[in-house]
């Protein structure tokens, strides 16, 4: 990257460096992680990044977990679109016991993928414009967040950390109720994202904030393994829904957007172009549900399903094969698998050794934003202090899934 600022050290006499924690309690860091900076004024001579204080340690839980009660760990990682981490838990499961899961499934599934990364993207770009003076566009859009959590409410009765869905599909079948509101969303939020873009992107100030702002190169990007929009903002059209299809987002036809530069400015363009894009696939999954039976929500694996909940209160033997489920005493072969989603912040993969037991021997999460967070403090050399918060913003940095 070409800083064109000088670069001061210690030994310079006419610097006097100042350290500042930037975090893990400072409000613009954007969640519980820290920054050590050396200041020349205003201006960032060196930085070192300490993660940590929210590990849960996960993957060593989940060695101790049959496969459902590792779900609602994956819900704590990018709480911002946990059903995406709920999802690609379950389909990395149906990877292991090699399950096909029906056509309406798939369709129910990306509805609800692509719903999160519109809460994803929103949380992103409204915050880059917050952070650079625009808290009207801020208010203004996240209530759009609410309203999709309204439709995670229906759908499975959790807004945030949803736990929704069952390894081989869904608990319930969407209701009516639930289809309302998703064409409700569907006709109020690109007006709603229309004016938000009115309002930013041919911003004057917002363009001076951002336009060439913490530019990254494509060999850089990949050099440090980036994903996700970030990755996609350098010019790289790297997307796991298009590269390794899975859900059946084979049969949606989208675009994946890029940038030229990998500055702020082409993150935020980005993001507001895929939930454009997002916008378009969950129209067409609605369109293609009307042409698949109805009432069919999950895949016939009646020894990983759970039971409906009224046969396991009245008939022991429901009662029987959930606790068997629940408690991972049904056997499962042994196998070493990897599956990836694209999460809001990028590849999210799961690195699963099942050793036959009633846990998994080895559960890893690749978390996007424990591998894109590694190159903050080198981005941050040189750079003014205001500019390194608004690109913390842009990077999108959970400290959920950077913590696992």
């Amino acid at each position: 990257m070409n800083h064109n600022h000088p670069v001061f050290t210690d030994n310079d006499p006419q610097s006097e460096l100042v350290t500042l924690n930037l975090g893990p309690t400072h409000p613009a860091t954007h969640g519980v992680f820290q920054n050590v900076l050396q200041l020349d004024g205003e201006r960032i001579v060196s930085g070192v990044s300490t993660i940590g204080y929210i590990h849960r340690a996960f993957e060593k839980i989940a060695e101790h977990r049959p496969f459902y009660q590792i779900t609602p760990l994956t819900d704590r990682l990018n709480y911002c679109s946990s059903p995406i981490n709920n999802m690609g838990w379950h389909m990395t499961v149906e990877k292991l016991l090699n399950i096909q899961t029906p056509k309406r499934v798939d369709y129910l599934r990306v509805i609800i993928m692509e719903l999160s990364r519109i809460a994803d993207h929103i949380i992103c770009n409204t915050i880059i414009g917050q952070d650079t003076g625009a808290t009207t566009t801020f208010l203004y859009l996240f209530q759009f967040r609410e309203h999709i959590y309204e439709i995670f409410e229906e759908v499975c009765g959790a807004r945030l950390t949803t736990n929704i869905g069952r390894i081989g599909g869904f608990e319930r079948d969407f209701n009516d109720i639930a289809f309302a509101k998703i064409d409700k969303f569907l006709k109020e939020f690109p007006k709603a994202l229309k004016e938000f873009e009115n309002l930013l992107t041919r911003n004057r100030i917002f363009i001076d904030r951002t336009a060439g702002v913490a530019e990254v190169s494509k060999e850089t990007a990949l050099e440090y393994s980036w994903t996700g929009p970030l990755l996609r903002a350098t010019g790289v059209d790297y997307d796991v829904r298009v590269s390794d299809p899975y859900s059946s987002y084979q049969d949606f036809d989208f675009d994946i957007p890029v940038g030229t530069s990998g500055d702020i400015y082409d993150r935020y363009l980005v993001r507001n172009e895929e939930m454009w894009q997002s916008v378009r696939i969950i129209e067409q999954a609605v369109v293609k549900l009307k042409t698949e039976p109805k009432g069919i929500f999950h895949a016939n694996v009646p020894e990983f399903y759970l039971p409906p909940k009224q046969e396991v209160y009245n008939n022991m033997e429901a009662l029987i094969y959930h606790f068997k489920i629940v408690m991972g005493e049904i056997d499962a072969p042994k196998a070493e698998v990897y599956h990836a989603v694209e999460g809001g912040n990028g590849e999210l993969g799961f690195y699963l050794i099942n050793d036959g037991g009633r846990t998994p021997y080895r559960l890893h999460f690749r978390r996007p934003s424990f591998i894109n967070y590694q190159m903050f403090a080198p981005m941050s050399e040189g750079m003014l202090l205001s500019d390194a918060i608004i690109n913390m913003s842009s990077m999108n940095i959970i400290a959920g899934e950077l913590d696992a």
